[in-house]
């Protein structure tokens, strides 16, 4: 089967069912997070999720009409988990998710803004504002008018009493730093910073503890022969299955991976724009959210981003990627 014969369509209703942890993450809960000992910050991020989870299931007040517990003044509407690449901090969020009273949602902020194309802004509010919790993974403020809009649906929310919790790999009252000189957004970032306690998750990638350096390429017959041997794999030639992603909305990336086990790619190469690489972002993540091994020939898999991407401003996204699809096609080679 080849992943660019595919043109699934996606309702919005199957956008808001699937706010929900990903499959690699589906049995992540508190007591199945292993802290590094040698990384204080790990244990101290589990307590303080921990408590906040705690304050969402405490009972409500028994007078007035509020729903939720009250908050005293010094504690905010959400938590914020900052840290690098494979420190846990997807594993934590997840975990809060299976914590907290429901209902709750749980989306990356690249899911939330295709959420809002496809329902709208008020709708996406009406859809999210009776959660008691969102998750949000992989928090990013790359575009100036996703700044804007993702901060104006969450104060939206918050005004509607809906908790929040984000990860990222950047401090809140540091975001946007470095991606676009516009000071016309600092006051929106500014303002979201306000509404999170920010907790710092410190340590090494843990997708990379045993070995950094990605597996050597296989040879297309290799790739072929893997391919062959899993009724449920998909194989396609890097140049076309690019061609094909800029047809389809990044909404629709996931439902291209629908009864797909294993991912073969032939070919593999440096992208040649920015646009075709934050596409590539975008399907990296859900190929890793479903855990599909990736068998690849062609240049090795941290070579498809070109050194002057990966010195610009999405530097960051770039480098999430690399160590997923470098986890993906270790998974591949072994298998």
């Amino acid at each position: 089967m080849h992943l660019s014969d595919r043109q699934p369509e996606v309702a919005p209703a199957r956008l808001v069912a699937e706010l929900v942890p990903p499959p690699r993450f589906a049995d992540a809960r508190f007591e199945t997070y292993r802290p590094d000992p040698n990384e204080p910050s790990q244990a101290a991020a589990l307590a303080a999720v921990r408590a906040f989870a705690e304050r969402l299931s405490a009972p409500p007040p028994r007078k007035g009409l509020f729903r939720r517990a009250a908050r005293t003044p010094e504690q905010k509407p959400g938590i914020y988990l900052d840290g690098g690449f494979g420190v846990g901090k997807t594993h934590l969020l997840t975990s809060l998710w299976h914590a907290a009273p429901q209902p709750a949602g749980y989306g990356t902020f690249v899911e939330l803004t295709h959420l809002v194309g496809a329902l709208g802004f008020a709708g996406t509010v009406d859809a999210l504002g009776t959660l008691r919790l969102l998750c949000v993974d992989e928090f990013e403020l790359d575009d100036p008018g996703d700044t804007v809009l993702v901060s104006s649906l969450l104060t939206r929310l918050v005004e509607r009493g809906v908790a929040l919790a984000a990860t990222s790999n950047t401090l809140p009252d540091k975001l946007g730093e470095g991606r676009f000189a516009a000071e016309d957004f600092l006051r929106e970032i500014q303002a979201l910073s306000a509404r999170f306690d920010a907790v710092r998750v410190d340590g090494p990638d843990y997708r990379h503890r045993d070995a950094v350096e990605p597996p050597a390429p296989l040879d297309e017959d290799t790739v072929a022969e893997r391919v062959a041997a899993h009724p449920a794999a998909s194989i396609d030639d890097w140049p076309t299955l690019l061609a094909h992603l800029a047809s389809l909305h990044p909404s629709r990336y996931g439902a291209l991976l629908d009864g797909v086990e294993a991912v073969g790619l032939t070919g593999l190469a440096p992208v040649g724009d920015q646009n075709t690489a934050l596409r590539v972002v975008v399907l990296v993540d859900r190929l890793y959210d479903r855990s599909l091994p990736v068998f690849a020939s062609g240049r090795p898999v941290d070579a498809i981003f070109p050194p002057e991407m990966l010195a610009g401003g999405y530097r960051k996204k770039y480098l999430r990627a690399l160590s997923r699809l470098t986890a993906l096609a270790r998974e591949g080679a072994t298998r």
